[in-house]
């Protein structure tokens, strides 16, 4: 195995340990890289695709609101029934 100037031997487990936290630092740079630039790449493409997004997502909390509002209403109907 390698040797260090102390004179101890590395074990596999400690380059193992190595190896992973330089993938994990290899990984985590170019993420940040591309998060910084992403404001840059803003294009009229985009822009519509998060219009279009934005739209749908308030559509779907209005049904879901517009659910909810329906079941309460059955739930209290039923319960005057009674």
């Amino acid at each position: 195995m390698l040797k260090l100037e102390s004179e101890e031997m590395v074990s596999r487990r400690g380059i193992f340990s190595l190896l992973g936290l330089g993938a994990v630092l290899g990984l985590a740079v170019p993420t940040t890289v591309l998060m910084t630039s992403e404001a840059e790449a803003q294009t009229v493409g985009m822009e519509r695709r998060e219009n279009r997004r934005a739209g749908r997502q308030e559509r779907r909390v209005e049904r879901r609101t517009n659910r909810q509002v329906r079941r309460e209403d059955r739930r209290n109907l039923y319960m005057q029934q009674k």
